[in-house]
């Protein structure tokens, strides 16, 4: 704000933080906004959250969560994705473009060697 922020978009996160014992999500996707928005301080600057975006399996393409077909989608988190890349996996058809996932596997492929 001190160097002119009006705004502030938000993510998902901390909502990823699975708990420890059954591995479901701690908070909603909508909880790190909701928290800044009551921070006091932050008065002035307008929380923008983030659409929640996710793997439709069914139209192999990413796109906005809809709720009322949540069966349809797969959340790939940035976690799934190093692990998929580490092990010289490729993602589902249409979640990410095919050179973008190769450069990332070629990243993962550099840190072994090194």
């Amino acid at each position: 704000m001190v160097a002119g922020a009006n705004f502030y978009i938000v993510g998902r996160d901390p909502a990823g933080m699975p708990h420890p014992e059954n591995g479901k999500d701690l908070y909603e996707p909508t909880h790190g906004a909701k928290v800044l928005t009551m921070a006091p301080g932050l008065i002035s600057l307008e929380i923008v959250p983030f659409r929640v975006a996710a793997y439709n399996k069914k139209k192999k393409c990413m796109e906005y969560f809809d709720t009322a077909h949540a069966e349809d989608f797969d959340f790939i988190s940035g976690t799934r994705m190093r692990k998929l890349a580490r092990e010289g996996q490729n993602p589902p058809d249409g979640f990410m473009a095919p050179t973008a996932w190769a450069v990332l596997k070629d990243y993962y492929r550099s840190l072994e060697k090194a």
